[in-house]
């Protein structure tokens, strides 16, 4: 164990660690999912992309080395027992800090299939990451304001169709598609400018998802919701590798997926938006009160 060292030196070591296990792993997928692109085949990708994901599970792992190797941090988690390696899930989970990212592939990796997270289409230009993306096909998503829109009507449905294409993808093997609903890390002060009803989240945005239960609704087995809770404070993500997060709370909860809203027109149909988001704001409604809770008995 490293966390006697001091916080700079900590970060500088977890950063390296973590910059290094990058230069292993992006190489051996890109290699892969070079083969994909040149042979765009169906059973070329039922053959390459297990073998993708088998990387992205040993690169998680190794990241997963590092953290223990360099953090000490008290892991609350509960909720990630009998959960199924071969079956398909939609996961949702608040979002405050990178930090998240790591949470959450920490405690799923290998015992649910490999999260897909939708990507920020901008972000696609990041250096490596953004191969390393493309080549575990991450959806990149553009959201433009309503604004933008109007004065761009032929961008509309855009990243909806994006969506659809990745769907399908994640459809050929098991696949836990990422969300999450408030669409961007909560801040005090994107809290403020929303006016957000809820005390510990911005408000949710029920597109990304109505749109994964349209497309492959039938094939998840359940909707993983899950809560990350800092009782500390939230971590920046210098925080988080200079061994300064040293405890984090996580729910998670098993959801049936709600038949109703599947096969549903959500671009559509006024009715079932309005279905929609009186089903996230119940499930934002929980979950505020849960973080209140668990905040609560974190700093006792």
């Amino acid at each position: 164990m490293l966390n006697f060292l001091p916080g700079p030196l900590l970060g500088l070591v977890a950063f390296l660690l973590l910059f290094l296990n990058i230069l292993l792993w992006v190489p051996l997928l890109l290699a892969f999912a070079i083969v994909r692109l040149i042979l765009p085949l169906r059973a070329v990708r039922l053959a390459i992309d297990p073998v993708l994901v088998a990387i992205a599970e040993a690169w998680i792992s190794c990241n997963s080395g590092w953290m223990i190797l360099t953090q000490r941090m008290d892991w609350d988690v509960q909720g990630v027992a009998d959960l199924d390696k071969n079956g398909w899930y939609l996961v949702n989970s608040n979002h405050q800090t990178w930090a998240d990212i790591f949470v959450l592939q920490h405690i799923f990796n290998r015992r649910i299939p490999l999260l897909k997270f939708f990507i920020k289409d901008q972000l696609k230009w990041v250096p490596i990451m953004g191969l390393a993306w493309w080549a575990l096909d991450f959806p990149f998503m553009r959201r433009h304001s309503e604004e933008y829109l109007k004065r761009h009507p032929e961008m509309r449905g855009k990243d909806q169709e994006a969506t659809r294409r990745a769907c399908e993808k994640f459809a050929l093997i098991p696949t836990s598609v990422m969300n999450f609903l408030e669409g961007t890390r909560f801040t005090p002060a994107k809290h403020a400018k929303q006016n957000s009803p809820y005390h510990h989240l911005l408000k949710p945005k029920a597109g990304g998802i109505a749109l994964a239960l349209n497309a492959m609704g039938d094939k998840f087995r359940a909707i993983l919701d899950v809560t990350i809770v800092y009782p500390e404070g939230t971590p920046s993500f210098v925080d988080f590798l200079c061994g300064r997060m040293r405890r984090v709370i996580v729910r998670v909860q098993s959801l049936p997926v709600p038949e109703h809203l599947m096969n549903s027109d959500y671009g559509g149909d006024p009715a079932t938006r309005e279905a929609f988001a009186k089903w996230v704001q119940q499930l934002w409604q929980d979950k505020d009160a849960q973080i209140a809770q668990l905040l609560s008995d974190g700093r006792r």
